[in-house]
């Protein structure tokens, strides 16, 4: 498929970026009509977002144009999140960002800070680089981001990603560190194909070695840096009134060209959140990754709801083989991960950040209008909304 889901999210001045927003939370209607239960208990309809609720988000460009803010507005949708610029970050261009949007009516809930690999493999310019981190933190909490995300690995395993034909011909995107040889030529998710040379064509994941520029590191070097990395920037972003979201390792195998993965297992979570005991070091919690790597995703929400650490969400759904290492991305409704009890659990514990119904899949609408992944991303937030909807109302105390 000529158009992968990295890329489409890049495009944010083309019709593919702003394509992207699907629709999300309704507003109040002036007639916002009471329904009443068997039990005789009233709640309003429809429900809307709160400060105790969770705001449905959608993924766009920061440059994203005039028309393309207004699409995802009427879609419905209040909240975004984005990649940053690079660093340093400056509050007259964040705050020039944030006021873009606002402008038409969209918050930025969560923005996502890149950082250089000294950071990660210690290197000679990592405390310059985290310098530079703490910055990005104190402007995002000046212009009023309330999460900063963020990833920590030397080498992402993409190259195990293949296409699948799913139901009516959708195209699933299956993941094998085992499998062998180069994926169709017409494949082109998430750049898996280009991440092979031509030497490595007809070996697995598994097999493939280290390069220059993402060399190979250590569980006990990797966890030394985060800890390094994290014991600098969480008192800074404590004192900002900001919170950083790691993502998981996705896909999350044991090890990636050489380097050994942290953040792969339920126990590699629990350890990262104990490193600085503090809501503003938490994570994106990602249930189809919680699927991934062998747990129950409410189990795991549930935790780390407790311990008050999800920063983000990621809403999406698959099916596992093998734990780990091989496993199904499929449409939102007819994976393994129960999506009604995790929204449950978010809205029941009041979480109160970004839910992104992410990972589209390719079908027959996107692929002949080339319209990047819109009628999948539009119908993963229509579902994503409907479950909060019924949420949020179970909540509130109406029962059939």
């Amino acid at each position: 498929m000529k158009d992968n889901r990295r890329n489409f999210i890049k495009k944010g001045t083309s019709m593919v970026a702003a394509l992207s927003i699907g629709p999300v939370v309704a507003s109040a209607s002036p007639l916002n009509n009471n329904t009443t239960s068997a039990a005789g208990k009233k709640v309003a309809w429809p429900p809307v977002e709160g400060p105790d609720t969770p705001k449905m988000t959608m993924s766009v460009n920061p440059n994203a144009t005039e028309s393309n803010m207004k699409w995802i507005k009427q879609f419905g949708c209040d909240y975004v999140h984005m990649t940053g610029p690079r660093l340093p970050w400056t509050k007259e261009i964040i705050q020039g960002i944030v006021d873009r949007f606002k402008a038409q009516g969209l918050t930025i809930i969560n923005m996502m800070v890149t950082f250089s690999g000294d950071i990660i493999h210690a290197g000679p310019g990592r405390d310059e680089e985290i310098k530079r981190v703490q910055d990005a933190l104190r402007v995002a909490g000046a212009v009023g981001i309330p999460v900063v995300e963020y990833n920590f690995y030397s080498h992402r395993a993409v190259e195990g990603y293949y296409d699948v034909v799913g139901r009516g011909g959708v195209q699933y995107l299956g993941y094998d560190y085992y499998r062998k040889g180069q994926p169709n030529p017409a494949d082109n998710h998430w750049n898996y194909k280009k991440a092979r040379t031509a030497e490595e064509e007809n070996l697995a994941m598994v097999d493939l070695k280290p390069t220059e520029k993402e060399p190979a590191v250590t569980k006990e070097q990797a966890w030394a840096s985060i800890t390094y990395f994290l014991k600098a920037v969480i008192p800074v972003a404590e004192q900002s009134n900001v919170r950083m979201a790691l993502h998981p390792n996705d896909p999350p195998p044991p090890m990636s060209r050489g380097s050994e993965k942290i953040m792969s297992t339920f126990k590699d979570w629990k350890h990262l959140l104990d490193i600085v005991d503090s809501p503003a070091n938490g994570m994106t919690f990602d249930c189809g990754v919680s699927t991934e790597i062998g747990e129950d995703a409410v189990e795991v929400a549930k935790y780390m709801l407790s311990r008050n650490r999800i920063n983000h969400v990621h809403y999406r759904n698959v099916i596992v083989d093998t734990p780990r290492t091989k496993y199904l991305e499929v449409m939102i409704d007819n994976g393994q991960v129960n999506m009604l009890a995790v929204m449950n659990e978010l809205v029941r514990s009041k979480y109160k950040y970004g839910i992104w119904a992410e990972h589209p899949r390719d079908n027959e609408f996107d692929t002949t209008h080339q319209s990047g992944g819109f009628v999948s991303y539009l119908y993963n937030q229509s579902y994503a909304r409907a479950m909060m909807q019924a949420c949020l109302t179970l909540e509130a105390g109406w029962k059939p």
